[in-house]
C-alpha cells in the first residue's frame, strides 16, 4: 500500500492487491487498522466519475471501501472529509452516463459504500445534508423501467428508508386513549411502571447507531420476508415430561380446595328436581360392546340432509316442577334424599383427585367411550355433520329483508353515531335509504312506514337475536360508556356463499408504497396533513366536506384512536394501544362511511407491532357493507389490493419495546374501490366477536338445549374491574336417572376444561370456542358420547374487559 501511495502501479497488480484488501476489510480489526493506515483516502483517489477506462479496477475498489466503511471509525472519518457528498456526486455521473446499463455492477458498488456509511446518525445526518434522498429517489424512479436494475432500485430504497428521519407518533401520549382506575397500584412490577412514568417519556428520539439493515433487507423487493421471531425459543411451552403428567394425588389441601367448591355445584346436586329421562330405578350395567372409532366431521364438509336445527326434537321446559310434586310421582325407592347422597359421595378432595381415573364395572364410566375417544380420526362423513351447521349452503343466503324507502332526501347513510343509550334504553340510528341500491329479489321487500333498518340474519343454528343483543350491550359495561352498536353486531351475518381465494399481491407493490411514503419528505407540500378523527379530543367535529371519509370506532371492540388526511384519498390511521397499556396494537375494528364509488381509497394503519404479518402472504382485511346487508347479502368479505406490511418511519418508545431502543412500528396499507356511495362499511382484522355476543349466544344455547339428555349450566367465574361477569359454562350429559349408581357415575367424569380470549384481540378463538359450544351442545352421535365421557368446564372469554374496551 505504501508503494502505490509513492507511485502508480499497474492496473492488473492494483486488482490483485484490491481483491485481498476486500477479503480482509470485513473484520473489523483489520478495518480500523487500514483506515488508520489511510486506506480510505487512498480509495477515494482511484473511484471517480463515469470512465471507461480502469472500469476492473473500480469495481474492485468500491467493493473495498464498502467493506472497510462497515467500520464505524472508518465511516465517521469518511463523513469528517466530505466523502458522503463525493459519492452521491460519483452515482449521478455513472447514472447519467451509463445509458446500456453495462456497469451496474459499479453503480451499486457506490451504493453499498453509500449504504455502509448511512449506518451511523452522523453519516444519515450527512446524508440528508446532502440531498441525498432527493438524488436517490429520481434516480431510482428512473430505474423502474428496467427489471435488470432492480438491484440498485432495492438499495436506494433501503438507503432512503434508513436514512428517513425517526418520528414519534402523532398522539399527545403512547398509553391508552382509555384509562381505568385500578382499586391497588402494585407497588413493583410492569403496571407499576407504566403507572409511574411522567409524560415525556413517550418522546422518541433517534439516539441509537443500531444497524437494522437485516429488517428492511428482510422486507426488501424479493418480498420473501421471514418472520425474525422464528428461532426465537418459545418460554411459555413446558418441555418436561414429568411436569406435563397429570398428578395422581391433588396438590392442595381440603381447605383450600373447598374454595372453588360453588365452582362445580354439579358434583353436589341430587338431581331430584330435574325431568330426567328415567324416573324408575336402574341398576348401572356396563355395556362392554365394542364399537369403532369415532370420528369428528370437519369444519369443511356440507350439512347432512337429514341434521336438523338445533331446537328440533328438544323437550323445552320453562320452569321445573316443584320437588314435592315430583316425589309423590315416583316410587319411594327411586328418590336418593340430598342426606344418603352426601353421606355416601366421597370429599370434594377425593373427587378432584380422581378425575382421571375411572371407576369399577358397576359404578364407573363406559370404558369403551373412553377407548373409542383416543382414536378419533378426521374424516369427511356427511352423516354425521353437526345439526344447524348450514349457514354456508346457497339456501340460507337468501334473507328475509326490510329495505327503507325515505321521502326525505339525504345526502349520506347515518352512520352508528345516532346509537344513544337514553335512560337505559336502546334505539338504533335510522339508515337512511337514499343510497342503498335495492334489488329485484323475491327475498327483498320494501316498507315506506318502516323508521329503522332490521336484517333477519341466520347466525349458524338461529343463535342471533338482535333485541337480545341490544338488551346484553345496555347491561354491558366499559371504560368510555359506548352509547353506539356496530351494524354488523346488531345485524348479524352468515358466510359467504363462495370461496374467497389468498390474493396474488403483483411484483413491485410494496417498493412502489415505499416510495410514496419517502414523497412525503421529499414533496412535503403535496401533503395534506389533516386530523379528521380524534377519539384523544372528545370535543373534535368531523369535517364535514363531501370528499372526506368519516370514520367511527365508538363502539364495543371498536379500537381506532386517530385518523390523519394524507393525500386526497389516503389516511393514515393509528389503532389505540389496549387499556392501561402502551402497546399491543395489531388487530382493528372501525367504521367508514361517506365514501365515493369507483374512487381507490388507501388506509395506511401505522402503529403496528408485529416484524412479520400475513398481508404479506395473500391475507386481506374484512369489510362489511351496510348497503349489502340490506340487499341481502349480510356477509363480511375480504378486500383491498396492493396489500403490504412494512417497517415504517415512526419510532417506538424504548418502554413499550421492552427496553429495546431503536425499534420501528410497522404500516398495514391497502387499497379499496368501494361499490356504493354514501354507504357505512366496517373493516376488521378477523371478524369481529364482542362480549355481548358471547353472551347472546350463550343465552340462544342456554334456550335451546334439551334439559333432559344436556346438563347445561352458566355460572360466573368472577366479577372483571369494570363489573362485567366472566361465565363459566359446564356442558356433559344429565344422568340417566336419579339413581344412586347413575349419579355416582356422572360425578366420576373426568374434566375437560377449555378457555379462549385471553388476548384480546384474537376474535378468531371466539369463533373457534363458539363452534366447539354448538358441537357439544348438538344432537351430533359423537358430541352426546363426549357428553357422556366427559364434564366440560369453558371459560369462552378470559378477557373481557380487553374485548369490551377495544379488541
Amino acid at each position: 500500500m505504501n508503494a502505490s501511495k509513492e507511485s502508480p502501479l499497474n492496473e492488473e497488480l492494483m486488482v490483485q492487491i484490491h481483491s485481498i484488501l476486500a477479503k480482509i476489510g470485513p473484520k473489523a480489526v483489520n478495518s480500523v487498522s487500514l483506515g488508520k493506515n489511510g486506506v480510505v483516502e487512498l480509495m477515494f483517489k482511484i473511484i471517480g466519475p463515469f470512465s471507461k477506462k480502469n472500469s476492473s479496477l473500480m469495481k474492485v475498489a468500491l467493493d473495498t471501501l464498502a467493506a472497510l466503511l462497515k467500520s464505524k471509525t472508518n465511516a465517521r472519518r469518511a463523513v469528517d472529509r466530505g466523502y458522503v457528498q463525493v459519492l452521491l456526486t460519483i452515482y449521478v455521473d455513472w447514472h447519467r452516463h451509463d445509458n446500456r446499463h453495462r456497469n451496474m455492477l459499479i453503480r451499486k458498488g457506490i451504493l453499498q459504500s453509500l449504504k455502509s456509511v448511512t449506518s451511523i446518525k452522523l453519516g444519515r445526518k450527512a446524508f440528508i445534508d446532502a440531498n441525498g434522498m432527493k438524488i436517490l429517489y429520481n434516480t431510482s424512479q428512473e430505474c423502474l423501467a428496467v427489471r435488470t436494475l432492480d438491484p440498485l432500485v432495492n438499495t436506494s430504497s433501503l438507503i432512503m428508508r434508513k436514512c428517513f428521519p425517526k418520528n414519534r407518533l402523532p398522539l399527545p401520549t403512547i398509553k391508552s386513549s382509555f384509562h381505568f382506575q385500578l382499586p391497588v397500584i402494585p407497588v413493583t412490577g410492569p403496571v407499576a411502571q407504566l403507572y409511574s412514568l411522567p409524560p415525556e417519556v413517550d418522546d422518541v428520539v433517534d439516539e441509537s447507531d443500531d444497524n437494522d439493515d437485516i429488517d428492511l433487507e428482510a422486507e426488501n423487493e424479493t418480498e420473501n420476508e421471514d418472520d425474525l421471531d422464528k428461532n426465537f425459543k418459545n418460554d411459555d411451552i413446558e418441555t418436561d415430561i414429568n411436569k406435563l403428567k397429570p398428578q395422581q394425588e391433588p396438590g392442595r389441601t381440603i381447605e383450600e380446595l373447598k374454595m372453588y367448591e360453588h365452582l362445580f355445584p354439579e358434583l353436589v346436586d341430587d338431581f331430584q328436581d330435574y325431568d330426567l329421562i328415567s324416573r324408575e330405578p336402574k341398576a348401572f350395567v356396563f355395556e362392554g360392546k365394542a364399537r369403532g372409532p369415532i370420528v369428528v366431521p370437519t369444519a369443511g364438509e356440507e350439512a347432512s340432509g337429514n341434521s336438523g336445527n338445533l331446537r328440533k326434537g328438544v323437550v323445552m321446559k320453562a320452569t321445573v316442577s316443584p320437588k314435592g310434586d315430583e316425589d309423590n310421582k315416583k316410587p319411594a325407592c327411586a328418590v336418593l334424599a340430598k342426606e344418603d347422597i352426601k353421606d355416601n359421595d366421597r370429599t370434594l378432595q377425593q373427587q378432584l383427585g380422581d378425575q382421571n381415573r375411572t371407576i369399577s364395572s358397576g359404578h364407573g364410566l363406559n370404558n369403551d367411550i373412553v377407548k373409542a375417544l383416543d382414536r378419533i380420526t378426521l374424516q369427511n362423513i356427511p352423516s354425521q355433520t353437526a345439526p344447524g351447521f348450514t349457514a354456508g349452503t346457497k339456501k340460507d343466503c337468501s334473507l328475509p329483508v326490510t329495505a327503507l324507502t325515505c321521502a326525505n332526501a339525504c345526502s349520506h347513510v347515518a352512520t352508528c353515531g345516532n346509537v344513544l343509550f337514553e335512560g337505559r334504553t336502546v334505539q338504533l340510528g335510522k339508515l337512511c335509504c337514499t343510497g342503498v341500491e335495492t334489488e329485484d329479489d323475491e327475498d327483498t321487500e320494501s316498507t315506506a312506514s318502516v323508521e329503522q333498518a332490521l336484517v333477519e340474519v341466520p347466525d349458524g343454528p338461529t343463535l342471533h337475536d338482535s333485541d337480545l343483543y341490544i338488551e346484553i350491550v345496555k347491561s354491558t359495561k366499559s371504560v368510555p360508556e359506548y352509547s353506539e352498536v356496530a351494524y354488523p353486531d346488531y345485524f348479524g351475518h352468515i358466510p359467504p356463499p363462495f370461496k374467497e381465494p389468498i390474493l396474488e399481491r403483483p411484483y413491485g407493490v410494496q417498493r412502489t408504497k415505499i416510495a410514496q411514503d419517502i414523497e412525503r419528505l421529499i414533496h412535503q407540500s403535496d401533503i395534506i396533513d389533516r386530523v379528521v378523527y380524534d377519539l384523544d379530543n372528545p370535543n373534535y367535529t368531523t369535517p364535514e366536506e363531501g370528499d372526506i371519509l368519516k370514520f367511527n370506532s365508538k363502539f364495543e371492540s371498536g379500537n381506532l384512536r386517530k385518523v390523519i388526511q394524507i393525500r386526497k384519498n389516503e389516511y393514515d390511521l393509528i389503532l389505540n394501544s389496549d387499556i392501561n397499556s402502551n402497546h399491543y396494537h395489531q388487530w382493528f375494528y372501525f367504521e367508514v362511511s361517506g365514501m365515493r364509488p369507483s374512487i381507490a381509497y388507501r388506509f395506511n394503519i401505522i402503529n403496528c407491532e408485529k416484524s412479520n404479518s400475513q398481508f404479506n402472504y395473500g391475507m386481506q382485511p374484512l369489510m362489511y357493507s351496510v348497503q349489502e346487508a340490506l340487499n341481502a347479502r349480510p356477509w363480511w368479505i375480504r378486500v383491498g389490493t396492493d396489500i403490504c406490511y412494512y417497517k415504517n418511519h415512526f419510532s417506538r418508545s424504548s418502554i413499550a419495546a421492552g427496553g429495546q431502543k431503536g425499534k420501528s412500528y410497522y404500516t398495514i396499507t391497502f387499497t379499496v374501490i368501494f361499490p356504493h356511495k354514501d354507504d357505512v362499511c366496517y373493516f376488521a382484522y378477523h371478524y369481529p366477536y364482542t362480549y355481548s355476543t358471547l353472551q347472546m349466544h350463550l343465552q340462544k344455547l342456554e334456550s335451546a338445549h334439551n334439559p333432559q339428555q344436556i346438563y347445561f349450566r352458566k355460572d360466573v367465574l368472577c366479577e372483571t374491574l369494570s363489573g362485567n361477569s366472566c361465565p363459566l359454562v359446564t356442558i356433559t350429559a344429565m344422568p340417566e336417572s336419579n339413581y344412586y349408581e347413575h349419579i355416582c357415575q356422572f360425578r366420576n367424569r373426568p374434566y375437560v376444561f377449555l378457555s379462549a380470549r385471553v388476548h384480546p384481540g384474537e376474535t378468531n378463538a371466539s369463533w373457534v370456542m363458539k363452534g366447539t359450544l354448538e358441537y357439544l351442545m348438538s344432537n351430533n352421535p359423537t358430541a352426546q358420547s363426549l357428553r357422556e365421557s366427559y364434564i366440560f368446564k369453558i371459560v369462552p372469554m378470559l378477557n373481557p374487559d380487553g374485548v369490551i374496551n377495544g379488541k
